[in-house]
């Protein structure tokens, strides 16, 4: 009895067809649509677009994924019932054969399916040659052991995630509150102490606002734009200079509305010029729709030059740096720059140009204090995390 068998014996496999452009849309009208791995999250997709007319579905459960271009390969869980375009494939167990073990023995074997791979400049997996994966062959009950095993692994995985979720949501509070709200300036303008900090830090917040272009700010802060206390690093690295060496980040790589990042490749995206980035540098994604793809480099690499690499001018103004690229507000000023271009994307000069209050350095590097050693055991997730994947 032969001890291998195909993926397409346990698995059923359904190939993505695009909708036509007419009925697809960005404001929710009929099903998410799931075009490629951009819209992937750390687990789950975030889509933008949405059809009225889907063509070929993936259901709750189901393991998407990519079949096209210099992303093949990358997966995702599929939360809900998505149509799903060409980029895509949405895969299932049958049989009594688990999802998760199908997922495992697709890891196992993806090296191969790659090198299989057909397309004169991108890699194209066919329905076909997915069915055609030789694996192991074992019995569903086998099968169903080894899930067990790999599924808290995969749990593990998702608690540093949600992990770093809690960490940026404490850093997000206290920007909020110092920055946005500015809760210490009118705790004391009432004659109140500042909650959560010591009186040396509340010392160092005024009693009093003053006016400003952004109306009401504490006083004796500046006004001023993100270009005063950050740069951007426009460090090319020439195509022949690459090496399979560099971790390569694309904007697939970046989940959404988190400052983690998700997995990466070593070896994919490393086809022609790309940006290079530091461990620390904040990423920001600089087309439309995926402003708010920001993450902080858990180590050093090259990006799309779909991305922007930011840095601080001055290491006090870090964390404030990161947290101003975060936020909606930001993304909402991008959006509006953008609106009516045809190609949408901003770049630094107009991320530069936003205007924003500045703190003076002893309260920036208060903030600073307490939120770098956060994004810090963030980075460290993040690193077990492409470690397990």
């Amino acid at each position: 009895m032969s001890s291998e068998a195909f993926l397409g014996e346990i698995a059923e496999i359904t190939m993505g067809q695009s909708p036509s452009g007419e009925n697809c849309n960005a404001v929710g009208n009929g099903l998410p649509l799931l075009n490629g791995p951009t819209e992937f999250g750390t687990k789950h997709p975030y889509p933008v677009q949405f059809t009225t007319d889907p063509k070929r579905l993936a259901y709750p459960g189901d393991l998407l994924f990519c079949v096209r271009g210099s992303t093949t390969g990358r997966m995702n869980w599929s939360d809900q019932t998505y149509a799903i375009g060409r980029g895509i494939a949405s895969i299932r167990g049958r049989n009594g054969y688990p999802n998760s073990f199908i997922r495992a023995v697709i890891e196992s074997t993806l090296d191969s399916l790659l090198v299989q791979a057909t397309g004169s400049t991108f890699p194209n997996v066919t329905g076909k040659l997915i069915a055609s994966l030789t694996i192991p062959k074992v019995t569903p009950k086998t099968a169903s052991t080894i899930a067990s095993i790999i599924e808290p692994l995969d749990d593990r995985i998702a608690l540093l995630r949600e992990t770093n979720t809690t960490l940026e949501a404490i850093a997000q509070a206290l920007f909020k509150s110092w920055f946005v709200d500015f809760d210490p300036v009118r705790a004391k303008q009432e004659g109140r102490e500042p909650e959560g900090m010591d009186a040396d830090t509340a010392a160092l917040f005024p009693d009093s606002f003053e006016e400003s272009e952004l109306g009401l700010v504490p006083k004796g802060w500046k006004v001023g734009v993100l270009g005063d206390i950050a740069v951007s690093i426009r460090q090319q690295i020439a195509t022949s200079e690459l090496n399979t060496e560099l971790i390569y980040i694309g904007l697939e790589h970046m989940p959404r509305q988190s400052l983690s990042i998700c997995n990466w490749d070593n070896a994919q995206g490393l086809e022609s010029a790309k940006a290079a980035f530091s461990k620390g540098d904040i990423l920001f994604g600089k087309l439309r729709p995926y402003f708010h793809k920001v993450i902080i480099a858990p180590f050093e690499g090259v990006c799309s030059t779909d991305i922007l690499v930011c840095r601080s001018k001055q290491s006090t103004y870090y964390g404030i740096i990161t947290m101003h690229l975060f936020s909606i507000k930001l993304v909402e000023y991008a959006n509006r720059l953008s609106n009516g271009a045809k190609m949408p994307r901003v770049n630094w000069k107009d991320i530069a140009a936003y205007t924003i209050s500045i703190p003076p350095s002893s309260i920036a590097k208060e903030y600073s204090k307490v939120v770098i050693p956060l994004f810090e055991r963030m980075m460290t997730n993040d690193t077990k995390n492409t470690i397990n994947d």
